[in-house]
């Protein structure tokens, strides 16, 4: 299962529990688990001071919806014994983690069938791009880089001496060799140059934040899709993250529905009295 992301986790950790008001309401309860109002405010209270300002109601009530379907999941992993009294927010969040694991691995598989529909949708997606590999020759000013320009024109084969000695790129010492990429891995500037050049054609003088750059094009790999065998490892894993989140939401959507939302005290916790 792929790990939980950050955004779903930060909530899950318990805040401020220890010292209850006296009137401090149940605001969420599954199957004999509660979470109380302080520990929303606790929260609440928490990430306003991250924040370094108090949050506008709007985003208060949206956060509050939020932390309530996060905090369901703790309730859920105490109520199967996932959790002891007392533990930590990192003790919460292997906890979280052990009861989704539990509950989709029967959720949630791939079968042939299915990479092999989704091969036969979406085979255009799944091939190696065109790939060209570069070497470069980086200079600070443009009279540096007129000079490699009249130095290869003299001696077309020394570009990698000349990168060595001359390049200020961090590739120098490989004879300016930056290895291969597809398009939108390069600066824009370069990748125009890049891709217009033939395999052992020079370019002219390219301008980018980082200096001036003479490029001379190693190779050129044509684009060409993966064949089934080839795809299946990527196609599985696409899919078992899609079919992962959608799961998890179904869970998260579940448990609300058997849950009890004091709705009324929940909303309360949005405008909490001046300690």
């Amino acid at each position: 299962m792929r790990a939980l992301g950050g955004g779903l986790l930060l909530a899950v950790a318990s805040m401020g529990c220890a010292a209850r008001p006296a009137a401090d309401p149940v605001i969420l309860a599954l199957d004999g688990q509660e979470a109380r109002r302080s520990d929303f405010v606790g929260y609440l209270s928490e990430l306003e001071s991250h924040q370094e300002t108090a949050l506008d109601p709007a985003v208060r009530a949206a956060v509050l919806n939020e932390w309530l379907e996060r905090r369901v999941l703790v309730l859920a992993a105490r109520s199967r014994g996932l959790l002891k009294a007392g533990a930590s927010p990192a003790d919460e969040r292997a906890a979280v983690e052990r009861f989704l694991s539990a509950e989709m691995a029967s959720r949630v598989s791939v079968s042939d069938d299915e990479i092999g529909q989704y091969y036969r949708e979406h085979s255009s997606e799944l091939g190696r791009p065109e790939e060209v590999t570069l070497r470069q020759i980086l200079v600070p000013t443009a009279n540096e880089a007129r000079d490699v320009q009249r130095r290869l024109l003299k001696n077309p084969k020394s570009f990698e001496l000349l990168a060595q000695s001359m390049s200020r790129g961090p590739e120098a010492s490989q004879g300016g060799l930056m290895g291969s990429f597809s398009a939108g891995q390069l600066p824009p500037e370069l990748e125009a140059a890049a891709f217009a050049l033939k395999p052992g054609e020079t370019s002219g003088i390219v301008s980018t934040p980082l200096g001036q750059h003479v490029l001379r094009l190693e190779a050129r790999t044509p684009a060409r899709p993966l064949a089934p065998d080839e795809a299946r490892e990527k196609i599985r894993a696409l899919l078992l993250e899609s079919k992962s989140a959608r799961a998890q939401r179904d869970i998260v959507a579940g448990l609300m529905a058997r849950a009890k939302v004091n709705h009324e005290a929940a909303q309360s916790s949005l405008h909490p009295p001046p300690s």
